[in-house]
């Protein structure tokens, strides 16, 4: 009885931390937080805007806080060889051999907020025809890709933009890829492009 009730007491002592790393609770006054994302290639420092995407940059910034980014890959990275334009960047859904990892619920898709898939932007990926299924996964705009953008239907949600490690993202695009087997993809890295860490940055002094 005596194990019941102090496992039942650490349970309530620990809610409040776990409410503290939600993503609602980050700079929760700045609407314009930014994260450092280190990879294997070089780092990439993007800023979320909170006034369009609220939901999208808390989503984001929860899987920030509790590290669950790190030691992710970016598992797609597609160029429109037929058209000679880059197009995606996509990761954050599977580790580094390729198995997939913890999603929390899927969340509204905000695609209706204002923001183009515009080169360098970020956007949150969905599965198929389900507009509403994005979790975690996210993917960078190598071009301008205004057919992502919604029109008679829902598009992708664009809920921030790079602004530094441009060069980062344009050396990853020039990776060697091909089909995976394993999640059944084509433009996969041949060499894991590894996310090694997520920082949220000191808000920008005005």
């Amino acid at each position: 009885m005596k194990r019941v009730f102090l496992l039942a007491a650490l349970l309530l002592l620990s809610q409040p931390l776990i409410a503290a790393t939600e993503g609602r609770f980050v700079q929760k006054n700045n609407m314009f937080p930014r994260v450092e994302i280190t990879t294997t290639m070089g780092k990439i420092v993007i800023e979320m805007d909170r006034s369009k995407a609220p939901i999208t940059v808390n989503n984001f910034l929860t899987y920030v806080m509790d590290g669950s980014y790190k030691g992710t890959v970016f598992h797609r990275v597609e160029r429109d060889v037929e058209n000679e334009r880059d197009f995606v960047i996509q990761g954050g859904g599977y580790d580094r051999n390729y198995d997939g990892v913890y999603e929390g619920d899927p969340i509204f898709n905000e695609s209706g907020n204002g923001s183009k898939n515009d080169m360098y932007s970020i956007a949150m990926a969905y599965q198929d025809r389900q507009p509403h299924s994005g979790t975690r996964q996210f993917f960078f705009n190598m071009d301008d890709n205004d057919h992502l953008n919604p029109g008679k239907d829902w598009g992708f949600a664009v809920f921030g933009m790079v602004m530094e490690g441009y060069e980062t993202l344009d050396e990853i695009m020039q990776v060697e890829t091909g089909f995976n087997e394993k999640i059944g993809y084509d433009f996969v890295p041949k060499t894991p492009v590894i996310i090694l860490n997520m920082t949220v940055l000191e808000p920008t002094p005005l």
